[in-house]
């Protein structure tokens, strides 16, 4: 099956469980506090539905339209827009008629369960496959640094060894932390042995993005080729799998990363490669392709380890992770309101890559753990027409003691939903131009 495929299905099979379970957190108070609710819809129904059953006041069905989903709640002002029923004198069982601590907990229904769903998944991945570890050990050559790095003090050969007086699990985490955590500093050790604290500036994380420089520190590995591709450049040049480039140029190559960005600035050049094959050495000379590739499979690569956790270990860590999930997703999203962050700003292709080309379940449980967190915050920013701006107008209501008027909020819905459409078709044109752009 087509990866693009493969990843569409997992991504309509998350959001269809996750828009389920999101409308019943809505559905389920509704009728706890005997509130009608008419509908009941995966997808939306415009004009028409696929498939619709009622099942006593409750029609339950799925809709043509992958965007979302809802519940319509008799006496409410949502996406239906439904002004005739809204004109009409109140009745016991419509939302309007309900004490405003109930209505509140209706809405706030779909992003609890959201949230909790989505710590839930967390602690179960934990429980069943264990947690992932990256140990100095594992990367015996420490980091490479980008420039930026090396302004920040940081050296090639580095081994993280805590942050902010923390020890680091996972290697490869501290780019995200130097970008969203706010580090104060960072303890290494140097190639020759000594440990050394690195005082980082405050202002790392939007010299990081300003600069696209999103992975400032990369795990070293020695250029060792792994297998030469037979239609390439580099298997008619001689090159074989176990080869090691020691140089190419005269120029010194420690790692794979130094090799890469060597040949990138030398695409479509003549090169002479020094390799180290059975204790000897040799000289290889070809020419780069116009990406600067040689046509070569990295041989080392990242090892991820697994530590197995008991089930009281996965709720604990389980928590922990949702928790820095959800703070890290706040904290980045600042960078959505800047020229450059607006232009990444992602669509239905961008959730859809979060997914692997192949059917993993422990990937397509951390990817629908980590959509289920992001679709709480986000439905709970306060727009209207999302979970948030009902939010804002009940809490209005409660300090204040007034309710908005009815034509004010159809209005402000209506604003909302014109607002929430742009911003889909936006986000999903920086899909297609990215797409297009390849």
């Amino acid at each position: 099956m087509e990866p693009m495929v493969m990843k569409g299905i997992q991504l309509l099979l998350s959001l269809s469980l996750l828009i389920v379970l999101h409308e019943l957190g809505h559905f389920i108070p509704a009728k706890i506090f005997k509130t009608r609710v008419e509908k009941f819809f995966l997808f939306f129904d415009v004009k028409f539905a696929l498939v619709k059953k009622k099942f006593g006041d409750t029609v339950y069905g799925i809709g043509w339209l992958p965007l979302g989903g809802y519940v319509k709640i008799s006496g409410m002002i949502d996406e239906s827009m439904d002004k005739e029923q809204m004109q009409q004198p109140p009745k016991p069982w419509e939302f309007r008629s309900k004490p405003a601590w109930q209505r509140l907990i209706i809405m706030l229904g779909g992003v609890t369960v959201n949230l909790v769903l989505g710590f839930l998944i967390y602690m179960m991945i934990l429980f069943v496959w264990g947690k992932n570890i990256l140990p100095n050990s594992d990367l015996p050559m420490g980091m490479g640094v980008s420039p930026l790095a090396k302004e920040i003090g940081f050296e090639k050969g580095d081994q993280i060894l805590t942050v902010d007086g923390k020890p680091l699990e996972v290697a490869l985490d501290i780019n995200k932390m130097l970008l969203i955590r706010s580090v104060e500093e960072v303890q290494v050790q140097r190639a020759n042995g000594n440990k050394v604290t690195l005082q980082i500036p405050r202002d790392i994380g939007n010299r990081m993005f300003s600069s696209g420089d999103m992975n400032p520190l990369y795990p070293r590995f020695p250029a060792e080729i792994d297998s030469v591709l037979t239609d390439k450049n580099a298997f008619t040049a001689g090159f074989k799998a176990g080869d090691k480039i020691v140089s190419a140029n005269d120029l010194v190559i420690d790692d794979w990363m130094e090799l890469r960005n060597f040949n990138k600035e030398n695409a479509n050049q003549t090169v002479q490669y020094v390799v180290e094959r059975n204790q000897m050495r040799d000289t290889l000379t070809m020419v780069l392709d116009a990406e600067g590739k040689m046509g070569v499979i990295q041989g080392s690569n990242i090892k991820i380890s697994q530590v197995e956790l008991s089930l009281v270990e996965s709720i604990e860590e389980g928590f922990s992770y949702g928790y820095w999930t959800l703070y890290d997703y706040v904290v980045q999203f600042k960078y959505v309101f800047t020229k450059k962050g607006a232009s990444q700003l992602g669509g239905f292709g961008a959730i859809g890559s979060l997914f692997p080309a192949s059917w993993d379940w422990r990937a397509f449980w951390a990817s629908t753990a980590f959509i289920s967190i992001i679709l709480a915050f986000m439905n709970l920013l306060p727009i209207p027409a999302l979970d948030g701006g009902h939010v804002m107008f009940l809490l209005y209501e409660m300090i204040s003691g007034r309710k908005p008027n009815d034509k004010f909020m159809e209005y402000a819905q209506m604003a909302g939903f014109f607002l929430l459409l742009a911003l889909v078709l936006y986000a999903n044109g920086n899909d297609l131009f990215r797409f297009l752009s390849k």
